[in-house]
């Protein structure tokens, strides 16, 4: 599960499942990664994409470790760990937790959209904030009793608060969200930064940044106190540089 003390990189794979998997093969191997199946994906693969996306990330970060690259010589076990079982029934260690957030924008049904989302093996799963309260509410308590981090994604909600005031209890992670069309076709529309501050004066829960690219937009995020940037344009338009992208990301966000 998430760190509040922690800020992350999360990378949408909104494309192809060869795509995604040619992302995940190119990033660095970083506990602050979180690797997103992206609505676009789901829609066109299912549940399945969801699997496979979770099973390339896991074999990376398992199969690709090297005690003493990742954690230098003076460590002898990683922590966090997660134990996985593998052909030859023995377990091995990860050096750190995969974490999958299915972005599904739940809009009604919560309670089996988080269903579906905990068949792909999930970590965590997103519904909107324009969706009915009891829509949400249902959506959160069912995350709590499968194990699974709540998003709610306000994406053209004005005043995140609003929503967060008539819940009975708090996602783990808000998202403030300016979508891809609104960047394309509305100059004006702005990632709403000034909105992390005053959710996180009145509630102690995690904010997430969607729909900032540049390196600029994600030193502002950082700057703003946002615990999670999320991004995917330049991974699909700089796929021979991946692994630098990525590094440049996470420099900014230490």
């Amino acid at each position: 599960m998430l760190d509040a003390k922690q800020k992350y990189l999360q990378i949408a794979l909104n494309s192809t499942l060869e795509e995604a998997q040619d992302i995940i093969n190119k990033i660095p191997l970083d506990k602050r990664i979180i690797i997103e199946a992206g609505t676009p994906l789901i829609k066109n693969y299912g549940v399945e994409g969801i699997k496979k996306i979770r099973a390339w990330w896991e074999q990376r970060v398992l199969f690709s470790y090297d005690p003493g690259v990742r954690f230098g010589p003076k460590i002898t076990e990683p922590n966090p760990r997660r134990l996985f079982t593998l052909g030859n029934k023995k377990t091995a260690v990860a050096p750190f937790a995969p974490y999958i957030v299915a972005d599904l924008k739940c809009m009604d049904r919560g309670e089996a959209e988080v269903i579906i989302a905990k068949a792909g093996g999930a970590d965590a799963v997103t519904v909107l904030g324009q969706a009915p309260i009891e829509t949400i509410d249902a959506f959160i308590e069912k995350c709590e009793e499968l194990n699974l981090d709540a998003m709610i994604d306000m994406m053209n909600i004005d005043f995140s608060l609003k929503v967060l005031h008539q819940l009975k209890k708090l996602p783990k992670v808000v998202i403030l969200h300016r979508g891809v069309d609104e960047e394309a076709l509305n100059q004006e529309k702005e990632i709403p930064f000034h909105e992390i501050q005053r959710i996180k004066t009145n509630y102690d829960i995690m904010v997430a940044i969607a729909g900032g690219d540049t390196s600029q937009e994600v030193q502002r995020a950082i700057f703003n106190d946002a615990d999670i940037v999320v991004v995917w344009k330049y991974f699909y338009q700089n796929t021979n540089e991946t692994a630098k992208l990525a590094e440049q990301f996470l420099k900014e966000i230490r």
